[in-house]
């Protein structure tokens, strides 16, 4: 069970150390940024979007944290969480994954290609009613 959980962490959250270029002799981090791109849902049926880089999900699987930077200024958008440090865990039921974050369960994941969807209708436990659906797009840091 350990282990599968940590494979589906992994194909999860893209977090890892590597050489992106093989000239250079330093090495270089790769970390996977998720971008939070549309909300919709809720009892109003809100329908959201953001641009790249405005609300970002760094997830660390070493430490089960995830660092959110928040930069939406419109408080009438549904935009998740704010800026800070949270942790979190991973729920796996019957082939399906749940987000839960500093102990409350958010919802059912997928991972699509570069696509993150977190569904608060999807529970571990029945359905939710009236819950947001977020859609995230993954980019890639480089830090050397």
């Amino acid at each position: 069970m350990k282990k599968y959980f940590l494979i589906v962490l992994s194909s999860l959250f893209l977090f890892t150390s590597c050489s992106v270029d093989n000239n250079n002799p330093e090495p270089q981090t790769v970390i996977a940024q998720w971008n939070l791109i549309k909300t919709t849902g809720g009892i109003a049926g809100v329908n959201d979007e953001f641009s790249l880089k405005t609300i970002v999900w760094v997830f660390n699987e070493v430490d089960f944290e995830i660092e959110v930077e928040n930069k939406n200024t419109d408080d009438t958008k549904q935009d998740a969480l704010d800026s800070g440090t949270y942790s979190y865990s991973v729920k796996n039921v019957e082939g399906k994954s749940f987000l839960t974050i500093d102990g409350d369960e958010i919802g059912r994941y997928t991972i699509t290609g570069n696509k993150l969807v977190i569904d608060q209708n999807d529970q571990s436990e029945g359905s939710g009613a009236d819950g947001f659906v977020y859609t995230f797009e993954r980019t890639i840091q480089v830090v050397e």
